[in-house]
C-alpha cells in the first residue's frame, strides 16, 4: 500500500512540478467531463488549448484577457508573501474602472492624449482608496482583512450599478444601464493595427519585472515580507509590520485598479454592470499556480486566459454551459493543492503485512 511520509526538507523538483502535474490531472477530469456531456473531447481540448494560440489575432486576444490576471495577481502576490489575505481584488478592480470611467467621461473632442496617463493613475487610485477601506480596518480594529474585503466586492459592484442605472447612464442609450462610450482619445494605444492587443500587455510584464526587482533584490521587498510573516523577528529587526500592512495592500490595490483601467478605458470602451468579470478571484489561482513568483505568474496568467476564451468557445462551438470556464478554474486550484502535498510529503509503497504490523 501507498503511504505518505514526511520529507527532510521541501523537495524543490515538486515545488515547481506540482502545478505542471496538476495542470495534466485538470485535463484528464476534463476530458473525462467531455466524454460524460457526451462531446468529443478531443474538439473540447481543442477549445482550451489550441484555438486561443492557433494566430495571431488569437494570441491578441489571449493577451487581453491574461493583463489583467497578472496584474491583478501580482498585487496579490505580494500581500500573500506578507501574510495578507486579500480576498477582494475584484472589488478593487471596479473601483478602479469607476475611477477611470468617471475621468473618460470628462473628456470631450479637444481633450488631448494627456488624458491616457490621467486615466490610469484615476485607476489606481481608485483601487487604492478601496484596498485602504481594508487596511485601515485591519490596522484600527483588527478587522479581519478576509471577510472585509470580500464583502467590500459586493459595495463595489453596488456603487458600479448605481452609476450606470443613475447619474452616469447614457441618455441616447435606449434606457440600457451604461454610460456613453468614451470618446476616441479615452482608447488605450493599440500595439497592432486591427488588433484588440494594447499597451496594457508591456504595463503588466513591465510590472512582473519590477516585482521580481523589489522582491528579490531590495531590502524594501525583505522587510516586506519578512513583516507580514513573521512580526517580532521584523520588529527585532528593526522592520514594520504595520508598514508591510498598508504596502501590501496599497500596492495591490494599485495594480487591480489600473487592471480595471485598462479594461473600461481598452476593450469595454463604456462602464456596463458587466464590468465584474471575476478577474479579481481568478488571479487568486493565478498567483497560487504560479507559486507567487512573478515569472511563474506570467504563465499562470497565460493558462487561466486560455480557459477563459476555452470556456467561451466550447459555449458557442460545442454547446456547453459558460460555467465550464469556473470549473476548469477550480479543478485547477483543488488539484494544485492536492499535488502540493508532495512538497513536503512522498509516496512510498509499503508491504500491507509490514504495514498492519506497524499499525498494530
Amino acid at each position: 500500500m501507498l503511504k505518505l511520509e514526511q520529507r527532510p526538507q521541501a523537495s524543490r523538483f515538486w515545488t515547481f512540478g506540482s502545478p505542471v502535474l496538476a495542470l495534466l490531472i485538470t485535463v484528464l477530469i476534463g476530458v473525462g467531463l467531455f466524454v460524460l456531456l457526451g462531446k468529443d473531447p478531443v474538439k473540447g481540448l481543442q477549445a482550451f488549448f489550441w484555438e486561443p494560440i492557433k494566430s495571431g489575432y488569437a494570441l491578441g486576444e489571449l493577451t487581453m484577457k491574461a493583463t489583467p490576471l497578472l496584474l491583478i495577481a501580482l498585487g496579490l502576490a505580494v500581500c500573500f508573501r506578507s501574510n495578507v489575505w486579500n480576498i477582494g481584488a475584484e472589488g478593487q478592480f471596479v473601483i478602479g474602472a469607476v475611477a477611470a470611467g468617471g475621468m473618460a467621461l470628462l473628456a470631450d473632442k479637444n481633450t488631448g492624449p494627456w488624458i491616457i496617463p490621467v486615466i490610469l493613475l484615476a485607476g489606481m487610485l481608485g483601487g487604492m482608496v478601496w484596498a485602504g477601506i481594508v487596511a485601515w480596518l485591519r490596522d484600527r480594529f483588527n478587522a479581519n482583512e478576509i471577510l472585509v474585503s470580500l464583502m467590500l466586492v459586493y459595495v463595489a459592484t453596488l456603487v458600479l450599478g448605481y452609476l450606470v442605472y443613475g447619474p452616469w447612464k447614457d441618455p441616447m442609450g435606449y434606457n440600457f444601464p451604461q454610460t456613453k462610450s468614451f470618446e476616441k482619445i479615452t482608447q488605450i494605444p493599440k500595439l497592432v493595427q486591427g488588433m484588440r492587443m494594447n499597451i496594457g500587455v508591456l504595463i503588466a510584464l513591465a510590472g512582473a519585472a519590477m516585482l521580481w526587482i523589489y522582491l528579490f533584490r531590495t531590502r524594501a521587498g525583505l522587510a516586506q515580507q519578512v513583516g507580514g510573516l513573521a512580526p517580532s523577528a521584523a520588529r527585532y529587526a528593526g522592520f514594520s509590520s504595520r508598514k508591510a500592512l498598508w504596502t501590501a495592500l496599497m500596492i495591490s490595490g494599485a495594480t487591480a485598479g489600473l487592471a480595471g483601467a485598462l479594461e473600461v478605458a481598452g476593450p469595454l470602451g463604456q462602464l456596463t454592470p458587466y464590468v465584474p468579470a471575476g478577474y479579481g478571484f481568478a488571479a487568486i489561482i493565478v498567483a497560487f499556480v504560479g507559486r507567487l513568483h512573478p515569472v511563474g505568474m506570467v504563465f499562470s496568467a497565460i493558462l487561466m486566459s486560455m480557459f477563459y476564451i476555452g470556456g467561451e468557445l466550447a459555449q458557442s462551438r460545442l454547446g456547453l454551459p459558460k460555467a465550464l470556464t469556473g470549473v476548469f478554474q477550480g479543478l485547477l486550484l483543488f488539484t494544485l493543492l492536492a499535488c502540493d502535498t508532495l512538497v513536503v510529503y512522498r509516496l512510498r509503497w509499503v508491504a500491507l503485512r509490514a504495514a498492519v504490523k506497524g499499525g498494530l
